[in-house]
C-alpha cells in the first residue's frame, strides 16, 4: 500500500471516529476537558492528513518527515488530555501547580494549532494570532494605554491549553455543540442533490424575466447559502453553474463574477444555518441559536431584496442578462425532485418548534439519508458515503481549527483588559458620537475581514467593537449583528476579497475589477445595519404589527437606495432625481420607525416614485403632443 492510500485510509478511519464521537456525546455528554480536546485533536489530525506540506518547497523526504512527527504529536496530545482529564478538571486555576508535562504539551498544542491554521487559512489569521501572542508575552513593552503586565510561560500555557478557555474555550465549544452537526447536514444535503435543486429552482423562478440569469444567481445563492453558510463554498457550489449562464446572456466576466460573489456572500446571513459566526454569536450572547436565526431573517431578506432590485434595474437599464427559452428548456424537471426540500423544511420546523439546534441538525441529517432513498436517482452507494464522511470531517476541521485558535485572541484580550481599553479609545477617537464610532467600527470590520474568514473577523470584532456600541446605547443583539454584517461584507471588499477572488477565478475575470464591482453591488445593502441598530423590530423583537411596519419601510428605503445607485426607474434618471431618492432612502434608514423624520423620508420616496411613473411620463407626452401640434399648425 502506498503512502497516499495509507493517508486516505487513516483519514477515513479518523473521520468515522470523529463522526461516531460526535453522535456519542449527544446521548452521553462528557466533561468539557474531554469533549473539547478530543474534538480539537481529531480536527488537527485530519487537517495534517488532508493538507500535507508542499514537497516542492522543502523536498519530499523532509515534508513527509515533518508531517509524520506532527501527526505523532497529535496522538501524544490526545493521550495527554485523556490521561490528565481528571486532574485538569479538578485543579484550581492560578493556584495549583503547573507541571513540566503541562508546559511541554501546552507548547506542542500551540505549535500544532498554529501550523494547522496556516495550512487552512494561510498567513493572514496566523499573523493576527501571532500579534496577540506577542502582546500577551510582551505587554509591558507596549506604549501608553496598550501596556499591561504580560504573561509568563506558565500563565500562557494555563490560560491557553489547560482550562475551558483559550483554544478549549467558547469558540471550540461552539464547534463541538453546533458547527460540526450543521456542516455534516450541509455536506449530506448537497450530496443527495439538494444544492442542485436550489440552483434549478432559482433559474426556473427568475429565468424568464429581464436579467433572469443574474436573478437566478441571487435566488440560487440565497437558497444554497441557507445551508452552506460559507461565502467561498457558496461561490464554488453555485458559481460553476450561474457564472457561465450569466456570461451567455451578455454579462462581462467581471460583472458575472461580481454578481455571484455578492449573492453568495449574503448566504452567511441567511437562516436557518447562516454562517458559523451566528453559532458563535448565540454562545457569546448566551441565547438559543433559534433566537439568532429568527433575528437574522429580516436582515437577510433585506440584503437579498436589495441585491435583487439592483440586478433588476441594471438589466432594465442595459437590456442584457435575460435567458433564452432554450436555456430554460435544458433544466431537469423540478417537480419530481421537490421531495428533496423535506430536510431543510424539517430543520426549520424543528427550530421553530423549539428543539435545540444540535438535535434539529441531527434529525435533519437523518432525514437526508431517508430522503435520498425515496428515488433511485438520488441513491448514494458505498463510495458516495465514503466521500460524504471524509468531506464532512474535512470541512468541519477547516472550521474547528481556526475558531479554536481564535480562543487565544479572546484569552489575551480578556486577561489584558484590551477590549475595555480599546472601547474607551474608540469612543474618544469618534468624539463620543454614535455615528462617528459606527463609522470607525465599519472600517475596522472591513479591514479585519480582508483575508480572514468571516467568523474570525466577527469574533475579533465582537471582542473589540461590541463594547463600544453597548456603551453608546445600542442593544446587545443589534450590536453583534451590526459587527457581523460588516464582517460579512468584507468578503467582497477590495483589495482582499475572498468571495470575489473565488468568483473571478471561476469566470476567468480580473480579480480587482471583480472586487470593485462586487463592492459597488454591496453598497445597496451597506446601510441596512444602521436600520436594525436603531430599531430592534427589524431583528424580530416587539409587536408583530410594528415589526411588519418597520420591515416594509426598510424595503421601500432599500429599493429607493437601489434606484439612486443604478440611476434607473422606468427610464434613466437625472442626477437630481437620484439625489432625492438617495436622501429619502437614507432618511428612512437612519430614522426610527414612526418618527417625523422617518415619515418625511418615506413621503419623499413616494413623491419621487409617483413623479417617475405618472407625472413625468404624462408631462413628457404632453410636451411632445404640443410640439407636434405646433409643427402641424
Amino acid at each position: 500500500m502506498d503512502i497516499a492510500a495509507a493517508n486516505r485510509n487513516l483519514r477515513l478511519v479518523l473521520s468515522l471516529i470523529w463522526l461516531g464521537f460526535q453522535v456519542y456525546i449527544i446521548f452521553y455528554p462528557q466533561i468539557p476537558l474531554i469533549q473539547r480536546p478530543a474534538h480539537v485533536v481529531l480536527a488537527l489530525a485530519i487537517i495534517l492528513l488532508a493538507t500535507p506540506l508542499s514537497e516542492k518547497v522543502i523536498g519530499a523526504m523532509l515534508a513527509k518527515s515533518i508531517d509524520f512527527f506532527l501527526l505523532i504529536g497529535v496522538f501524544a496530545t490526545t493521550a495527554y488530555y485523556l490521561s490528565q482529564a481528571d486532574r485538569l478538571t479538578g485543579r484550581m486555576e492560578g493556584i495549583d501547580e503547573i507541571l513540566a508535562l503541562d508546559i511541554g504539551f501546552g507548547i506542542l498544542v500551540l505549535v500544532l494549532m498554529l501550523e494547522c491554521v496556516r495550512r487552512v487559512i494561510g498567513w493572514s489569521l496566523l499573523l493576527v494570532i501571532g500579534f496577540f501572542l506577542v502582546y500577551g508575552f510582551f505587554g509591558s513593552w507596549f506604549p501608553g494605554w496598550l501596556e499591561f503586565g504580560g504573561f509568563t510561560l506558565k500563565d500562557a500555557v494555563e490560560n491557553f491549553t489547560m482550562t475551558a478557555n483559550g483554544v478549549l474555550g467558547i469558540t471550540t465549544e461552539t464547534s463541538v455543540l453546533f458547527v460540526f452537526y450543521f456542516v455534516v447536514f450541509g455536506v449530506v444535503y448537497s450530496a443527495i442533490g439538494g444544492g442542485q435543486l436550489f440552483i434549478d429552482i432559482g433559474i426556473k423562478l427568475t429565468g424568464k424575466y429581464k436579467g433572469g440569469a443574474a436573478k437566478a444567481a441571487v435566488v440560487s445563492s440565497s437558497l444554497m447559502g441557507s445551508i452552506s453558510g460559507s461565502a467561498v463554498a457558496n461561490v464554488a457550489a453555485t458559481g460553476v453553474f450561474t457564472i457561465p449562464l450569466m456570461r451567455r446572456t451578455g454579462l462581462s466576466a467581471e460583472a458575472a463574477a461580481a454578481t455571484e460573489a455578492i449573492a453568495s456572500t449574503g448566504g452567511q446571513l441567511m437562516p436557518p444555518i447562516m454562517g458559523i459566526a451566528a453559532f458563535v454569536m448565540a454562545e457569546l450572547l448566551q441565547i438559543s441559536y433559534a433566537e439568532v436565526a429568527v433575528a437574522g431573517i429580516i436582515p437577510a431578506v433585506a440584503f437579498y431584496v436589495a441585491i435583487f432590485i439592483v440586478v433588476d434595474l441594471r438589466a432594465r437599464k442595459t437590456g442584457i442578462g435575460s435567458l433564452k427559452p432554450e436555456e430554460l428548456d435544458k433544466l431537469e424537471n423540478i417537480l419530481p425532485r421537490l421531495y428533496l426540500l423535506a430536510p431543510p423544511l424539517i430543520l426549520v420546523g424543528m427550530l421553530i418548534a423549539g428543539y435545540s439546534a444540535t438535535y434539529s441538525a441531527v434529525i435533519a441529517t437523518a432525514s437526508c439519508i431517508v430522503t435520498a432513498y425515496l428515488h433511485r436517482k438520488t441513491w448514494l452507494d458505498l463510495k458516495d458515503w465514503v466521500k460524504v464522511v471524509m468531506d464532512s470531517a474535512n470541512q468541519a476541521a477547516q472550521v474547528a481549527i481556526p475558531i479554536a485558535a481564535i480562543g487565544i485572541i479572546i484569552s489575551v484580550s480578556i486577561q489584558s483588559n484590551l477590549a475595555l481599553k480599546f472601547s474607551t479609545r474608540l469612543i474618544e477617537m469618534s468624539g463620543g458620537t454614535l455615528y462617528g464610532a459606527m463609522g470607525l467600527i465599519i472600517i475596522g470590520c472591513i479591514i479585519m475581514g480582508m483575508g480572514l474568514p468571516t467568523v474570525a473577523a466577527y469574533i475579533i470584532g465582537a471582542i473589540l467593537f461590541v463594547p463600544t456600541l453597548l456603551n453608546l446605547g445600542i442593544p446587545e443583539l443589534a450590536a453583534h449583528f451590526f459587527v457581523m454584517y460588516y464582517c460579512v461584507l468584507s468578503m467582497v471588499t477590495p483589495p482582499v476579497a475572498l468571495a470575489s477572488y473565488t468568483a473571478a477565478g471561476l469566470a476567468k475575470a480580473n480579480t480587482m475589477t471583480t472586487s470593485i464591482l462586487a463592492f459597488w453591488l454591496s453598497l445597496v445593502s451597506f446601510f441596512i445595519p444602521f436600520a436594525f441598530a436603531f430599531d430592534e423590530a427589524l431583528l424580530g423583537r416587539g409587536d408583530f404589527v410594528w415589526i411588519a411596519l418597520a420591515f416594509s419601510s426598510m424595503m421601500v428605503a432599500t429599493a429607493a437606495w437601489g434606484v439612486a445607485l443604478v440611476g434607473y426607474l422606468n427610464r434613466n434618471l437625472t442626477w437630481t432625481e437620484r439625489l432625492f431618492f438617495a436622501a429619502g432612502s437614507l432618511g428612512a434608514i437612519f430614522s426610527r420607525t414612526g418618527t417625523v423624520t422617518w415619515g418625511i423620508a418615506l413621503s419623499v420616496i413616494g413623491v419621487m416614485g409617483f413623479w417617475c411613473f405618472f407625472l413625468q411620463p404624462r408631462l413628457t407626452a404632453s410636451i411632445r403632443k404640443d410640439g407636434q401640434a405646433s409643427k402641424l399648425g
